[in-house]
Parts: structure tokens; sequence; C-alpha cells
């Protein structure tokens, strides 16, 4: 990639950060990347592009800031950890308002609803991986569908991020419940062969039921 479009990308997520998604633009995007606004059009066609690719780009920079850590996750209250600390970090590096600002401007405009999806998935995706490595030989392994609860995963985080913004209290609470729930699946986890097959037993019986 040339230094000119990674400026661009750059810039593209700098002019979120300070004008908000409705107040990007060639010109604010230009500026921020400190070159000629006429090198959006000619590196990207248009200002939905460059934002697309900038969703895309971010996000996958993000993945893979994170992926040795939550590759040596070894247990759910340590991927929740890893979960409080990757809030935190993006947070404090502007990237949670980031986020904030594109699914705002997703809800209304479908040009802005697939990219920001598509960038979501990458961190679905690796949150899958986790998952079905952490409950491979638990009692809930068989009867949970990890691809949806990967994205039941991620949709929490990201409604906690934005949560945090006007009650911080609030999201620690929340983080706490999920630190406690996490708990319980490792006791579950922790019976012995007979309990976990009743257990077992009981969990299919419920959700054929369901």
């Amino acid at each position: 990639m040339s230094d000119t479009k990674q400026r661009l990308l750059d810039g593209t997520i700098a002019a979120i950060r300070e004008h908000g998604i409705a107040g990007v633009s060639a010109r604010t995007i230009a500026a921020a990347a400190g070159v000629n606004q006429a090198l959006v059009f000619y590196h990207f066609g248009t200002v939905d592009d460059l934002l697309a690719a900038a969703c895309r780009a971010s996000t996958a920079e993000r993945v893979r800031h994170w992926s040795a850590r939550l590759d040596q996750v070894g247990s759910l209250r340590e991927l929740l950890d890893v979960g409080r600390a990757l809030h935190d970090q993006e947070r404090e590096l502007g990237n949670v308002s980031v986020l904030s600002q594109l699914l705002a401007g997703a809800q209304g405009d479908e040009r802005l609803a697939a990219p920001t999806a598509a960038a979501l998935r990458l961190w679905v995706d690796e949150i899958e991986s986790v998952l079905g490595r952490l409950l491979a030989g638990s009692p809930f392994a068989e009867v949970a569908d990890v691809p949806g609860l990967a994205r039941a995963v991620s949709a929490a985080f990201i409604g906690l991020e934005l949560y945090d913004g006007v009650d911080r209290a609030a999201t620690e609470q929340a983080l706490a419940a999920l630190d406690q729930l996490a708990v319980l699946i490792e006791v579950v986890d922790d019976l012995g062969p007979i309990a976990r097959r009743a257990l077992q037993t009981r969990i299919t019986r419920a959700t054929r039921r369901s």
C-alpha cells in the first residue's frame, strides 16, 4: 500500500474522531491526512469507499494487535480479563468513539452498514475461535451455538463500550456479572464425571423442549 493511501485511511479515522461521522468529507479527511482532497477520489473513488476501506483496515489492525493475547486465553474468566483490557485501551485510543460513530451512521446508510458489519465480523470470528477452544469438552459443548454465542459476546461488549460513555459504574457492574457467570461455568466444568453426565442430560432435555 502506498504511503498516501495509508495516510488517507488513517486520516479518515482521525476525521471521524474529530468531526463525527456526519462531519466526515473529502475535505476533512484530506486535512487530517495532510494531502490534497483530490487524492481521496484518485485512490478510492468516493468518500463512501474510503470510509469502508478505513473501517476494514483499522479493525483488522486492532484484531491483529489483540490476536496473540486472545490465543493465550485459557478460561472464560481470562477472556473477560482480556475483554476488560481491550475495552480500556480502545477507549483511551479513541476507537470506542469511532465505533459508536460508525454504528450510528450505519443505521441509516446501507453503504456504511455493510463495511461496518464486515469489520465487526473480524472480531466475531476471533471470539468464535476462542470460545470453540474453551468450550471443547464442556457439558455445554454439545448444545452451545458457538457462532451465535460469539455474536452475543461481541454484541454485549459493543453495547458495554457505548454504555460506558454514559454510566461507567453500571458498565463495571455488568462486567462483574459476566465474571460471575464465567465462574459458574468453571464450577460446572470441575464437576465429577457422574455429575457432568447428569447435568449434560438435563441440558440436552431442556434444549430439546425449548
